[in-house]
């Protein structure tokens, strides 16, 4: 049946390739993942060539997010990126708590919290459980996505230890005015909007943008609705100096209906996160850096539901509240002490703070609680300061090598090191090698949700990650192909603690290795292919939820005169759910027409094959889904 189902998607995506193209007509290239020369500011603080850097960087442009008329990001990366597999749970809103999905797992590293989200270089997750909010991700701020793969601890300390994935805003580099306005409407009652204007005034820039979206989802009591807003400010003190002011607030209310073994009623969400940053920056010849203030905020309500009452099950007298802030400062400073020479040193401080508790439903009064080892309140501090040194030894070697230190009030400190090397051997190919150390501490529920003791003697866990890989551009072709080899210590887990109850625990090592391979060929100016495999092998003894063993994508790109495609299918082999393997083949389709130079139509389908299967075990996904709509810019 598996090879039947393979063979039906293989056939689809021949039926949607055009015919009759001429490899002659080709005169640009579209590259997937970033061109060897490409500039990136993810793996050093600086703004520096791919072809210097010895970290494995995938970038995802705004072209591919927009392509699909995606209100969030995270379905373009989930197919862009080999080796990241974002969990899902239905049509759109990944929602948290119970049921909640929106976990990312890179290289096998599951749970949200190893794997460390950043808007322009400041971290962004919900500070009591340590993990992201898949949903505050959308499209309309990000001019780009980079990923970097592996470990980079050095930069951003706590959990980057898998890897991060930074959001890089829209900006608006020339002077004008541009509008952009996106709706679409589909199955379920599933309805998105994005509008957002960006203007440039000589020194003054901005970007605004608002979205809003709903869904009745596939299943009864599986509701989302979700509106937010961003704003970005620039001025340009002189050449050298910018400021600018950023911020970003999304709020949805979410419910889950409970795995299709055990269904809940008023398993219901409503959560508020949000950004503020501030920074200065300074570009001067051979010195560059900026000092950046920044804070993290959110406010969650959560129902965790309860049963039918039809089987005798009562309604929850109680709701979960929690309030957080992350508030912090970085500054870093880039110099060229000598020729070919670049030394980044900076220095962070976060202050983390998060408060649980439990409200009446009836009156809203506060109830005791055990949270937080029975305070209800908790806070870290950690202070961290890095140096990375990176040098030019001939025209085709460059060498880097980086420590930071960090330390935090309750875990103590953590020594981290990291080292590379960038071999240009020819213009056109780059061999990268790296070995370096990532880390993440507990989270304030890891250390304090369990009893009036908590966890606090956890340590932090650590993860040394070792990674060949070369990448090559040959004309109108490009290919990308890294092995890797992690081992990772002091996992945290549910187990027996020395006291004999039941808590948060370290659980030991795990072992994982593995390939990634990424190919782009511009068959045509109107015809591009690109496709991507990544392979995970894991312990059979530690399993990690969320992570498959082959991820397989192929994707076309066509654009004649007003019309356009953008398609792929995605192979998805031995997904481990926690209690069974998962495989499925995926595709999906979008369809444009130019109606004006300004305006578009668009169609997307997902899941073509009908397909049955599982990311969460228990919530079955949807089958076909439609969404129609129209793109205007101007």
């Amino acid at each position: 049946m598996q090879n039947k189902t393979k063979l039906t998607a293989v056939l689809i995506m021949a039926l949607l390739a055009p015919a009759g193209m001429n490899a002659a007509e080709a005169d640009s290239t579209v590259i997937s993942g970033g061109n060897i020369n490409d500039v990136v500011v993810t793996g050093t603080r600086q703004a520096t060539s791919l072809s210097h850097l010895p970290m494995n960087v995938t970038v995802v442009s705004r072209e591919q997010l927009t392509e699909n008329f995606q209100s969030s990001i995270l379905p373009t990366l989930t197919q862009e990126v080999p080796g990241l597999f974002v969990s899902s749970r239905g049509v759109m809103g990944y929602g948290v708590s119970g049921g909640g999905s929106g976990s990312f797992n890179l290289r096998g590293l599951s749970g949200g919290s190893r794997v460390l989200v950043l808007i322009d270089g400041h971290p962004q997750y919900a500070n009591i459980f340590d993990h992201p909010i898949g949903d505050a991700y959308q499209t309309m701020m990000a001019d780009r996505v980079e990923v970097v793969s592996g470990p980079a601890s050095v930069l951003y300390g706590s959990n980057a230890m898998g890897g991060v994935i930074n959001i890089v805003t829209r900006k608006m580099q020339e002077d004008g005015v541009r509008t952009s306005v996106n709706v679409g409407a589909g199955s379920y009652g599933s309805v998105q909007t994005q509008v957002s204007n960006q203007v440039r005034q000589r020194r003054f820039s901005s970007t605004a943008a608002a979205q809003y979206s709903r869904s009745d989802n596939h299943r009864p009591h599986m509701g989302f609705e979700q509106y937010g807003g961003y704003l970005n400010l620039g001025y340009d003190i002189s050449e050298n100096l910018t400021a600018r002011v950023s911020a970003d607030v999304t709020h949805f209310n979410a419910s889950h209906p409970g795995t299709t073994d055990s269904p809940l009623l008023e398993a219901d969400q409503w959560i508020t996160r949000g950004v503020v940053n501030a920074s200065l920056q300074n570009h001067f010849e051979g010195l560059d850096g900026a000092l950046m203030l920044y804070t993290n905020f959110g406010r969650h309500k959560i129902n965790d539901g309860s049963g039918p009452k039809s089987n005798g099950n009562q309604p929850r007298a109680n709701l979960f509240r929690s309030k957080d802030a992350l508030t912090g400062v970085s500054f870093y400073e880039t110099v060229q002490l000598f020729e070919g020479n670049h030394t980044t040193v900076g220095a962070d401080y976060q202050h983390i703070y998060g408060y649980a508790y439990n409200t009446s439903r009836e009156d809203g009064s506060l109830i005791p609680t055990n949270y937080m080892a029975g305070t209800g309140k908790s806070y870290r501090n950690e202070w961290a300061a890095y140096v990375d040194f990176r040098q030019d030894l001939t025209p085709w070697l460059t060498a880097d090598a980086g420590v930071r230190y960090d330390w935090q009030n309750i875990t103590g400190g953590e020594l981290v090191p990291q080292f590379g090397l960038a071999v240009r051997p020819v213009s056109d190919g780059l061999l990268k090698l790296t070995a370096a150390k990532g880390f993440r501490n507990p989270s304030m529920m890891e250390l304090y949700f369990y009893g009036t003791n908590g966890n606090v003697a956890l340590k932090a866990e650590r993860m040394w990650n070792y990674e060949l890989s070369w990448q090559q551009h040959i004309g109108r072709f490009s290919y990308k192909a890294n092995i890797f080899y992690l081992k990772a210590d002091n996992l945290v887990g549910t187990g027996v603690k020395p006291d004999g109850n039941v808590g948060r625990i370290n659980t030991g090592a795990f072992e994982h290795s593995g390939y990634e391979l990424q190919a782009d060929y511009q068959v045509t100016k109107h015809f591009a292919v690109h496709a991507n495999r990544s392979y995970i092998h894991q312990q059979p003894s530690r399993l990690q939820t969320g992570t498959p063993e082959y991820v397989d994508y192929l994707g076309i790109r066509w654009q004649q005169g007003r019309f356009g495609l953008n398609a792929g299918t995605q192979h998805v082999s031995d997904l481990y759910t926690g209690d069974s393997m998962q495989t499925f083949t995926l595709v999906d389709a979008t369809v444009s027409y130019r109606l004006l130079d300004s305006t578009r139509l668009w169609v997307r389908g997902e899941n073509l094959l009908r397909q049955k299967y599982e990311i969460l075990a228990g919530y079955p996904m949807p089958r076909a889904t439609f969404m129609a709509g129209i793109n205007v810019d101007f």
